[in-house]
């Protein structure tokens, strides 16, 4: 099969299938709006994996497809080309999933990875803690042995999806008295059980799709850990690095609509007439065929199994792109885009991607922290 087939199978069965009960799930979800349609989503990510269109890139003994790297990018970008709902098992497919694949023994693979496929079990990321953020070296989070169980203590916040998700991949630390990246444990723990606490935090969106959890003796078996105890750091790192995949390109698209709202807002509202607002909005559209280019590169060296330093670059670029774009979004509404367009605090789409923009240079990572990253890891500098 050719890319390009395989680009319009995706297109057709995607156009056949957002119809009927699932034709109101377009659009639904995606930063500051997990909220919506959450069951209705929940049922398109079980019909996705029905019919073989989840984990693409995995292998066919655990319900994937072994699509290439094209084939991946090819998929996530007429997904988002079609305004098909935000996936609710991305934190799965994309992050723990491969992390099993990597990591996990041949019994860690079938129980967890198969119901990931289906759409069956969600998952969250129990890496941020509140005096462990960007510094996820300082995890204070605690578990002990106790038979043939794990038992967690400790406090994570952030946590994406808490609230709805079965399982959390924790972060702790499993050897007392140790520092740092050392004696930390990367274990797999299950979220509706005594001893599992969630608080959503209500965010200036008005939405709470982040969470504390308080593991207060929580318990995982001891075969629920990815790799040796003690070497969580390095299976945590390797989890960080799948962000970084296909799924990108498909994020952009839904950058490039984002872009064309806030330029039809421009038009509009008559802002696209100040010469200096104008050259805002083109230089956004030049920075996002930047990004875009970037991205192919950085599947280009990860195919290649060589990844360069641009992988380094990619969340520190469009996050802060992003995050100008929300603020453009506000300008080229004018006094307008400071009032709310109902009670008790109904937003529109340019003033929620405002405010929920404001947290993409603060969450998987602060600039700051991605900054120092590029000039340690990359450039070879001197820490400062």
């Amino acid at each position: 099969m050719t890319l390009q087939s395989f680009r319009e199978e995706v297109r057709d069965w995607l156009e056949a299938n957002l119809t009927g009960e699932f034709a109101d799930a377009r659009g639904l979800g995606g930063p500051g709006r997990e909220h919506e349609g959450h069951e209705l989503r929940v049922a398109w990510e079980r019909h996705l994996g029905a019919a073989g269109w989840t984990c693409l890139g995995w292998p066919s003994e655990y319900g994937g497809r072994d699509a290439t790297l094209d084939e991946q990018v090819a998929f996530h970008e007429e997904y988002a080309r079609a305004n098909a709902p935000a996936r609710v098992g991305h934190i799965g497919e994309g992050l723990i999933g491969p992390t099993i694949l990597d990591f996990g023994t041949r019994e860690q693979k079938e129980r967890f990875l198969p119901p990931i496929q289906r759409g069956d079990e969600l998952w969250c990321q129990g890496y941020s803690e509140p005096d462990a953020g960007s510094d996820l070296a300082n995890v204070q989070t605690r578990a002990v042995l106790d038979g043939d169980e794990w038992v967690v203590t400790g406090q994570k916040v952030w946590t994406s999806l808490a609230h709805v998700a079965d399982w959390c991949f924790v972060v702790c630390r499993t050897e007392p008295g140790s520092q740092r990246h050392a004696g930390l444990s990367y274990l797999l723990v299950p979220m509706d059980q005594p001893g599992v606490e969630i608080r959503p935090i209500t965010q200036m969106t008005g939405t709470g799709e982040f969470n504390e959890v308080f593991f207060d003796g929580a318990r995982t078996a001891t075969a629920n850990i990815l790799g040796a105890p003690g070497d969580g750091w390095r299976v945590a790192m390797a989890t960080l690095g799948y962000e970084r995949g296909a799924s990108t390109l498909g994020q952009q698209i839904g950058f490039r609509r984002e872009l064309a709202a806030v330029i039809e807002a421009a038009r509009a509202s008559g802002a696209i007439d100040d010469p200096v607002l104008r050259d805002q909005l083109t230089r956004s559209w030049l920075e996002l065929e930047i990004m875009r280019l970037n991205a192919l590169r950085t599947m280009t060296s990860l195919s290649a199994g060589e990844p360069g330093p641009e992988v380094s670059i990619g969340k520190l670029y469009w996050s802060e792109w992003h995050r100008r774009l929300g603020e453009l979004a506000q300008a080229v509404q004018g006094r307008a885009g400071l009032v709310a367009e109902g009670e008790p605090y109904d937003l529109n789409d340019l003033q929620r991607l405002y405010l929920f923009s404001r947290a993409d240079t603060i969450y998987a990572g602060s600039s700051e922290i991605q900054r120092n990253i590029i000039a340690e890891r990359t450039l070879g500098l001197p820490r400062g």
